[in-house]
This record gives structure tokens, sequence and C-alpha cells, in this order.
């Protein structure tokens, strides 16, 4: 019997947990932006090494707020720490340690997984990987720590290397050539949503969600999706679709060109915007987004 483990990756915002997923999948499993908390849910990714598998749980930011919707996110966070058989506490290099790092170390010091906390970014001409592994060493005292760069991909095997040594030995929970479980229709929604944040983080960067409407195959087999991209305000709705629609169709294009990496059929893009005032603070709607 092969080794096989759930891994949670946790960290505070944009310190690298979706970068890090897709450069130890190979493929983008995670959407990733400049923006703090664009990772909304649970992602999981799935490595096979012919030693075992590793199924990693990408979580969001884990974010000191009272707002509802980031409760939510770090309930999700904290929701993954207990579903997860070792934990992969990222650090930032480049940024001091504050209060949400001190947050985040809280919530680790009392688990008995087995865990790791990896110090990114160390490629950065910013980053001061000693400051992060003193804290490490002062809140966490008796967790290894490695240096990698999830974005040059430094560093990555030997983390891979750790946690399949920390497995335990166990059924694979997916087939070798599967790299993520998600379903099309979560995938595409993300891609869009990554592609409107990109383009209005200014803007409006919490500010908008991605819903599925419809979808009909094509007669040379690939499938026309619609999607509402979803906001807050009337004048938002302006924002992201942009002068003449300019903006709107620069998004359905970079979202159509990143799913033809993705899957293996054409996936055509149809998108409108629409307003929805109360989405944040609507239980029912933060059920159906965050899971």
């Amino acid at each position: 019997m092969s080794k096989s483990a759930f891994v949670a990756i946790v960290g505070r915002p944009s310190s690298g947990k979706s970068t890090l997923l897709n450069a130890l999948c190979g493929a983008k499993v995670s959407i990733v932006s400049p923006v703090p908390q664009t990772t909304m849910n649970t992602v999981r990714g799935i490595v096979n090494r012919p030693a075992g598998q590793l199924v990693f749980l990408d979580t969001p930011g884990f974010h000191i707020s009272d707002k509802k919707l980031n409760l939510r996110l770090r309930d999700l966070v904290l929701r993954a720490l207990g579903d997860a058989d070792i934990v992969v506490y990222i650090i930032d290099a480049t940024r001091e340690p504050g209060p949400e790092e001190e947050a985040m170390v809280k919530a680790l010091a009392g688990s008995k997984l087995p865990l790791v906390a990896v110090v990114n970014k160390v490629d950065d001409a910013e980053a001061l990987p000693e400051r992060a592994i003193a804290f490490v060493a002062e809140h966490l005292p008796k967790v290894p720590v490695l240096r990698i760069s999830a974005k040059e991909k430094l560093g990555l095997e030997e983390l891979l290397d750790f946690l399949l040594d920390k497995a335990a030995e166990g059924p694979t929970w997916y087939p070798e050539e599967y790299y993520t479980d998600q379903e099309p229709v979560f995938r595409i929604a993300e891609i869009i949503r990554e592609k409107a944040i990109m383009h209005t983080r200014e803007e409006l960067p919490h500010a908008l969600f991605v819903e599925f409407t419809d979808s009909r195959k094509l007669e040379d087999g690939g499938l026309e999706a619609s999607y509402d991209i979803v906001v807050e305000r009337e004048s938002q709705k302006g924002i992201v679709i942009g002068k003449g629609g300019s903006l709107i169709k620069k998004i359905r294009e970079e979202a159509e060109a990143d799913l033809a990496d993705i899957f293996d059929y054409t996936v055509k893009l149809r998108l409108q915007v629409r307003v929805d005032s109360s989405w944040k603070h609507d239980d029912k709607r933060l059920d159906s987004l965050i899971f």
C-alpha cells in the first residue's frame, strides 16, 4: 500500500498559497491575483508520486475581520485544518510578521498534526527569510522550516519529499491522471472571476462574484456557457462592462484563452453583469459561494 495524505496550505492573505498549489500540481488549479482573499473556497489539488498521493487543500488567507464574508472565509481555514492530515504553513519572506501572522500561529499552536513552515518568495530582492525563520522559531519552536519560491518553483521537491515522509500508508483517493477534482462549472466561474478581479482590482476588488446560469453543448463538441458577473452597485456595473463593452469583452477573451489550456474541448462564454446589493450579507447566497 502506498502513502496518502490530505495537506492543508494555510497562511495570511497574499502569502502565495495558490501559487504554491499550482506549482506543485503543474497546472492551474487555483486562481491567482495580487488582491488579498482571492481564494474563497477550499480548492483541492492532487499530486501523484511513486511513493504516494498528496491531496492539497488551498485555503483563503487567514484574515482578521468582523465582516460576515471574512468570518466565513476564516472558518473555512479552520475547517480545512480539521480535515487535514498534515499542515503546510506558508509565510511571506517579503513582509514583516504582523497581527494576522500572530493570529495564524496561534491557531496552529494547538494542532497535533504534522506541521511544516515554508518561507516563500526567498528569491525576491526584498525578501528577509531570516526574519521569517526567527518568527517561526519564536512561536512554533519545534516546527521544521523550509525555504521555497513558489513562483520560481524552488525547493518544491524537498517539500514534497518531506510531506510524503510524514504521510501515513493509505489508499489513493483519486485516479493518477487527476490534478484536481473541481467540477467544470466551478472552474470556469473561477477563471472568469480571476480576470474580472485583475481588471477591476483598484475599483472593486471584493465587490463581485460569478454565477453560472446556463450551458449547452455545441455541434463541434464544445461548450457554450453563460455566467453572470454580479456586483454590489449600479455604478460598478459600468466599470465591469467598460466603454462600449470593451472590458467585459477582454474578460471573456482572456478567460476563454485560459480555459483552452484547461479543457480538451472549446469553451465559449456568454457574460452578463448583474447587480445584487445584498450578496455579502445574504447567508443563503454565502452558503452557495463558500463551501
